[in-house]
C-alpha cells in the first residue's frame, strides 16, 4: 500500500512523526511520504523510524503557493526532496514566521470577542512543530466546550475568508503566499519533483499548461476530494501533459477537514511511484 500525501506534528496534524508512520505501519502502508506544510524540518527523523518500523519514507513537502496570474491559492506537492536544502528553506522560512505571526493575532482577536482560551494553551498544543496553526486554536477552544469539531460553524465564524459573498470572520488575517512558480523551482532546486496536489480544491486546472512550462512534473490524482470523475480528468491531463500521478490520504489526524480519512485510503498504486522515480533528476 501507497501513500504520497501525509501531515505530521511539525505542521498541522496533531499527530506526532512517530505515531503516524506507527499508524501507517498498522494499516499496512509499505511507501509513505511525508509531506508538511512549508518545511522538511523532520524528514531525516522519519526516515530513520522508517527503517525502525519497515515503513519506506519518501522524503517530501507540500508548499502553500498562490498562482498570482491567476489569482488563486495553489498548493504544490514536492517528492524526493533534499531535507534542510536552503533554495526551500529560504524561500518558505519567511512565510512560516508570518504564520505564526498572525496565528498570535488571531487567537488575541478571539480572546477580546470573549472566548476564554489562552495564547499559553495554544502553544502548548502547537508544541513540537514549526508553528501555530488555526487548527491549534480550534483545538483550544474545542478544550472549553465552544465546538464539538474543528471545522465548522464557528470555524468560519472565526476564520471565513469572505469568498463568494459570505462575510468574514472576527479573527480573519489574510497570508501572503510564495509565488506558486517560485515554490516549483525550489523544489526542482532541492532535487525533488514538484506535483500539483488537489487541483479540484482550488481550480487550478486552467493554469497546470502554463505550470508546466514552468517546471510542474506531476499531478495529485487521487485525493480525499476527488471524486471519480475528478480522477478522470486528472488522469488525463498526466497523460496529456506527461505528468508523474500521484495519491494520498491527505491525513491529519483528529485536524483532519474530511473527517476520518484513514493513511493508505487513496492508494496511487506501484506504478505512481514509477512515475516519480522516472522524473528525479
Amino acid at each position: 500500500m501507497i501513500d504520497l500525501h501525509c501531515h505530521t506534528k511539525i505542521s498541522d496534524n496533531n499527530l506526532s512523526m512517530l505515531e503516524v508512520i506507527t499508524l501507517a505501519k498498522h494499516n499496512g502502508v509499505e511507501h509513505l511520504s511525508i509531506t508538511d506544510h512549508d518545511t522538511t524540518i523532520g524528514l531525516l527523523e522519519a526516515m530513520k523510524i522508517g527503517e525502525q518500523v519497515g515503513v519506506n519514507i519518501i522524503p517530501g513537502i507540500e508548499i502553500s503557493a498562490y498562482d498570482y496570474k491567476n489569482g488563486r491559492r495553489a498548493h504544490i506537492l514536492g517528492f524526493h526532496v533534499t531535507p534542510g536544502h536552503p533554495a526551500i528553506s529560504e524561500l518558505c522560512q519567511p512565510m512560516i514566521v508570518k504564520r505564526h505571526e498572525a496565528s498570535e493575532q488571531m487567537t488575541n482577536m478571539i480572546i477580546n470577542e470573549g472566548y476564554n482560551i489562552t495564547w499559553e494553551r495554544v502553544l502548548e498544543i502547537s508544541h513540537g512543530g514549526t508553528g501555530v496553526y488555526k487548527q491549534h486554536i480550534m483545538h483550544a477552544l474545542i478544550e472549553q466546550n465552544y465546538t464539538e469539531s474543528i471545522y465548522g460553524d464557528l470555524y468560519k465564524t472565526l476564520f471565513s475568508r469572505g469568498e463568494r459573498g459570505a462575510a468574514k470572520g472576527i479573527a480573519h488575517i489574510p497570508l501572503e503566499y510564495v509565488d506558486v512558480y517560485d515554490a516549483i523551482e525550489a523544489i526542482l532546486e532541492a532535487g525533488g519533483v514538484p506535483v500539483i496536489a488537489h487541483a479540484a480544491q482550488f481550480n487550478n486546472w486552467d493554469a497546470i499548461p502554463s505550470m508546466v512550462a514552468g517546471g510542474l512534473q506531476g499531478i495529485e490524482v487521487r485525493h480525499p476530494d476527488h471524486n471519480d470523475q475528478v480522477e478522470a480528468k486528472a488522469r488525463e491531463i498526466a497523460e496529456t501533459y506527461k505528468l508523474a500521478f500521484t495519491g494520498g490520504s491527505d491525513f491529519h489526524g483528529m485536524y483532519g477537514e474530511r473527517g476520518a480519512c484513514e493513511l493508505g485510503s487513496k492508494n496511487p498504486g506501484v506504478a505512481s511511484l514509477e512515475s516519480l522515480q522516472a522524473k528525479r533528476g
